[in-house]
Formats: C-alpha cells, sequence, structure tokens
C-alpha cells in the first residue's frame, strides 16, 4: 500500500508517525515537503523577541526516520487528485491513498508596500529578519496588523503586541513607545471569549491600543502610516503584518479545490475524491488554521485510512478539539482549551501563570520527540 503525504508540518509529521507506528515497515509512505525543516509557529516569536537563535528552533526532516517512511525535499508542482498523482522536482509520484496537508500560504501581494518594506512576521524568513528590526528599534508607533481573515495561529498576533510592550520595557522606550493591534474581528479570539476578555484586560493594562473592525488596506514605509479600508491613516515607526493567506497556488490549479480551499468531510477529513483526504490549514474544516487542530486531523485522518487498509469501518471521528498556549508576556502563559464539534463544545482559557510555561514547553518538548526523536528545549 503506497501513502503520500504532502507537507511535512503538524498534519504530515502526526499522520506519518501514526501510520508507521501502527504498521511498521508494511506501508510504503512518502513524505514530500519543499523546506528542510520544521518550525513550530510560537518558535518564530521566540526568534524575534531574542529568546533563541534561528538554529535552535529549526527541526531537520533528515532526523525524522520512521520505518517504511521516505522523506523527499522537493517542490511540488501538479496534483491530480482523481489519479492521486503527484508531479514534483524530483519527479512523479503515484499514490494509492493521498493525503494533502499543505497548509497555507502567505501572500503579501494582495497589500500595496507589505512586500517591498519586509514588514511581515508571518513567514519563517519574515519573523527571522523581524528580529533585528526590533533589536534595532529606538522607539516610536508600534502597529500590528491583521491584514484579513482567515489566518492561521489567532492568538499570535495578541502575544506579539504583549511581548512587544515587555520588549519596550525591557529596553527603556516603553514611555516613549506606542503599540497598536488592528484586526478585523470584534474580539482578539473570536473562538473563545474568555480568552479575548482576559487578553483585553491585559491590553488595557499595558496601555495597547485595541482597534477592532479594522482591515488595513496598505502600508507606506516611505510615509510610516498604514490606511485602512475607509482611509484612515494609522501612522507607525515599525509595523508587523499578517499577510492575506491563501491555500497554495498548485492546490488551487487542481481538481481538489473549491471555493479557494480543500473540501473535506469535517469528522473523517475525507475529501470528495475516494482516497484523498485533506488536514490542516488547506481543508476547509470549520476550525482555526492552528498546528494543534492539524495535529487532531492528523489522528482522524490516520485512523480512518488504517481502517480502511483494513477492510474495516472507523469509530474515530475528529472532534475539533485543540489546547492552545497562549503568551501574556511577563512570564505568563494561559492555555486556551477549544472544542469545536459535538454537544461538548467550550472555549475557556486557564490562567494566565507561570504553571503554563513549564506546560508550553513540555508540549513542544514532546512532539519533538516524538516526531524526530530529539531532546529539545524550546527556550
Amino acid at each position: 500500500m503506497r501513502i503520500l503525504v504532502l507537507g511535512a508540518g503538524f498534519g504530515g509529521l502526526e499522520l506519518t508517525t501514526t501510520l508507521a507506528e501502527e504498521f511498521g515497515g508494511e506501508l510504503e509512505i512518502t513524505l514530500i515537503d519543499k523546506t528542510e525543516s520544521f518550525v513550530f509557529g510560537f518558535s518564530k516569536l521566540d526568534v524575534m523577541f531574542g529568546r533563541v537563535t534561528e538554529e535552535h528552533v529549526k527541526h531537520q526532516y533528515a532526523d525524522f526516520v520512521k520505518p517504511g517512511v521516505k522523506f523527499v525535499q522537493a517542490e511540488i508542482t501538479r496534483i491530480d487528485g482523481a489519479a492521486r498523482r503527484v508531479e514534483t522536482s524530483a519527479g512523479e509520484f503515484e499514490a494509492d491513498i493521498l493525503v494533502v496537508g499543505l497548509g497555507a500560504d502567505l501572500d503579501c501581494s494582495v497589500t500595496p508596500g507589505l512586500a517591498t518594506g519586509a514588514n511581515e512576521f508571518y513567514t519563517e524568513a519574515g519573523a527571522f529578519a523581524m528580529r533585528e528590526k526590533i533589536a534595532a528599534f529606538g522607539g516610536g508607533n508600534v502597529v500590528i496588523g491583521v491584514i484579513s481573515a482567515p489566518f492561521k495561529c489567532p492568538p499570535a498576533p495578541s502575544e506579539t503586541a504583549l511581548l512587544m510592550h515587555d520588549q519596550l520595557v525591557k529596553s527603556g522606550l516603553r514611555d516613549t513607545s506606542t503599540i497598536s493591534l488592528v484586526m478585523p474581528f470584534g474580539r482578539p479570539i473570536p473562538p473563545s471569549p474568555d480568552a479575548s476578555a482576559a487578553l483585553l484586560e491585559a491590553f488595557a493594562q499595558r496601555d495597547i491600543s485595541w482597534r477592532p473592525q479594522t482591515a488595513i488596506v496598505s502600508v507606506d514605509d516611505a510615509r510610516g502610516v498604514a490606511t485602512t479600508e475607509d482611509g484612515t491613516e494609522i501612522p507607525y515607526d515599525l509595523f508587523l503584518g499578517v499577510p492575506h493567506h491563501r491555500a497554495p497556488a498548485v492546490v488551487l490549479a487542481s481538481d481538489i479545490s473549491e471555493n479557494g480551499w480543500i473540501p473535506v468531510d469535517p469528522l473523517t477529513l475525507e475529501t470528495p475524491i475516494d482516497g484523498v483526504y485533506a488536514v490542516g490549514d488547506v481543508a476547509a474544516v470549520g476550525t482555526p488554521r492552528a498546528g494543534v487542530f492539524a495535529e487532531g486531523q492528523a489522528k482522524a485522518a490516520a485512523a480512518s485510512i488504517a481502517a480502511r487498509i483494513r477492510g474495516e469501518a472507523s469509530d474515530t471521528k475528529y472532534d475539533g478539539h485543540g489546547v492552545c498556549y497562549l503568551e501574556f508576556g511577563e512570564e505568563q502563559v494561559g492555555m486556551v482549551d477549544v472544542t469545536f464539534f459535538g454537544e461538548d463544545k467550550t472555549a475557556t482559557l486557564t490562567g494566565p501563570s507561570e504553571q503554563y510555561v513549564a506546560d508550553k514547553t513540555e508540549f513542544g518538548t514532546s512532539r519533538i520527540k516524538r516526531w524526530f526523536g530529539n531532546d529539545w528545549v524550546a527556550t
């Protein structure tokens, strides 16, 4: 049985690991990704604010060694879902089961000025480059702007605002600086009223300006202004942008996309095409686009695939559950517990407290151990 997995993020790594553990070397699993290493989303913030180096947060796919699994670093150039065939820069691959976990691409070109000013912090390259800009920042107006929805890792812009506050306090620049968070939503984390209320309280305590229901349509580094859709200009000395998200171009050009993403059964992650699954940010599941949800989807998809291989029916369904850790700054972390499907829908915040700093570290440590077999501490 040939399994082809596209994308080695949370979803691809977890699904591949689960199937390799269950079947050992009985399956022929090929995992394809265009990059050579994996990076947690939260690690980008750690690099941005000088907690760790870029090298510390990169986990090389060469270390991803599982029975029956072959990793291929290649650019995917064409996907034929009906034939379960993929063309790449490393050749053509065919499979009995195809899993697409290619995530969401970030398109700075949608927003005039965003790409030319190197003002985004959501890609790895953007976040790593932002470290030097933040370290060299001499104070002034900081604007964190979310361009459009949906976007992955919903807490990250709020975390960035709070960590920027800590950074400016530490450098003695807070009294001569402002911080503004601009979002097209009515609250910082729409799925969780509890977390949103706690964030708004934290913003008020730290004099962080919250500008909801506001969309930025352009940025101009020469003038130092971000323009909103109603024509209002927001002055900045440092702009940190969350670019427009879309499915990768190779997905949009394929037979598996619909309305900009990949449609799936939200409980099994199966697409309308037999033998094709999609997990993570690229799939239209109905949960936030974040690694922890991609991981949960991968577990459900792996159970479905395993049952299919054995000729059995799977009783495992994706429940839309995820636990996210939310940085509040000042060595405080909160835990957001969310369940989107079923009767037990929840969206609660516990903390923030120092206790969850250790829990967040364990979250990262345990997954690197499981996927890569390496001992690692986030910071």
